[in-house]
């Protein structure tokens, strides 16, 4: 059986959930990087991915109204159903597991509920989520009336990160015995960027604002450091997913609008520097992930994930792309 980074697995919407997919899409690396169908599992659109640290479980979030989160085998022939229910809130659009496999965050983009599930010893859910509603506005009258939770990250001293785009806030909890508030509260980044994915990298932060096409730098105190535009064209550009390299050595961001990727080095300070933009080989770059020497891009609106090689870091053209309807996420299967 084919396992660990040389299988992916991809989640995208379905005909219920405004798109064209039929599910979970399990892929093989071939090589050359090229993408082989293994197996297709049905599910209501399981927009984003995440897996067990240990064990072979994937989670869905299923982005609908009355949203919904599922467990499912990672099995290269075939994901299994495993466990589903209520995500807590509407429209879950992340999932984020601890180190520790013992806490499944769920970002509900549609009320800015963050519900925390306890996992157990089989990787299901453990009893009820504990459910934390969003408060608050941002200057954005269209985007920003009320809260929308967007990405958990599980970030050093036990601390739960989660991005809420409505509110420009970085909110904040303690994941120990029980999930609970912070006691610092939650950090508030810059009016009108509409925070939404983020990565880490030697004690500094990095967040994308999918409102104001900037990547901002914060220090470990969340104080911002810096700020760059994420592409050099002109025109709306909605960030999506940012990422760093495998390596430490770059920065990457897509770009919705000008579908590209960005690709960025470290300065000595922890600062970012352009190296290059690249075409992202589709329409509407939702996500991406790295895998071996190859980045592979989930573009929603052509119906594809892209096939990219890395050369020093630098993302080209690498071969046809797997074709796949409507793909939000694509990640490396379980090792």
């Amino acid at each position: 059986m084919t396992s660990g980074n040389d299988v992916l697995y991809i989640g995208g919407y379905t005909p219920a959930t405004g798109g064209n997919g039929t599910g979970l899409t399990v892929v093989r690396r071939e090589g050359s990087g090229a993408l082989k169908a293994l197996a297709e599992t049905a599910a209501p659109g399981p927009s984003f991915l995440a897996f067990h640290p240990r064990l072979p479980v994937v989670y869905a979030v299923l982005e609908c109204e009355e949203g919904g989160v599922a467990a499912f085998s990672a099995d290269t022939e075939g994901p299994a159903l495993l466990a589903d229910g209520a995500s807590g809130g509407s429209y879950p659009c992340h999932a984020a597991v601890d180190p520790s496999g013992t806490w499944l965050s769920v970002a509900n983009y549609g009320d800015g509920t963050v519900a925390v599930f306890r996992l157990g010893s089989s990787g299901l859910f453990d009893g009820r989520p504990r459910l934390f509603p969003g408060e608050g506005h941002g200057p954005d009258p269209a985007r920003q009336a009320g809260p929308h939770a967007h990405q958990s990250v599980f970030g050093p001293g036990r601390t739960l990160y989660v991005t809420d785009l409505g509110t420009d806030r970085i909110r904040r909890f303690t994941v120990g015995a029980e999930p609970a508030p912070h006691p610092d509260g939650p950090v508030t980044v810059a009016p009108g960027m509409g925070p939404r994915h983020m990565a880490r990298r030697d004690g500094r932060w990095y967040v994308g604002g999918e409102l104001d096409g900037t990547i901002r730098v914060y220090d470990d105190g969340w104080r911002e450091l810096g700020a760059v535009r994420a592409t050099g064209s002109d025109g709306p550009n909605l960030i999506s997913h940012i990422e760093v390299s495998p390596d430490g050595r770059h920065l990457y961001a897509a770009n919705r609008g000008p579908d590209t990727v960005a690709v960025f080095g470290f300065t000595g300070d922890g600062g970012l520097t352009p190296v290059t933009e690249v075409g992202c080989g589709g329409l509407w770059p939702r996500h991406f992930t790295v895998a071996g020497d190859h980045m592979y891009v989930a573009n929603q609106r052509s119906d594809n994930v892209a096939v990219l090689s890395l050369r020093d870091g630098v993302p080209a053209p690498a071969g046809p792309a797997f074709e796949v309807g409507s793909p939000s996420c694509v990640l490396p299967g379980p090792a």
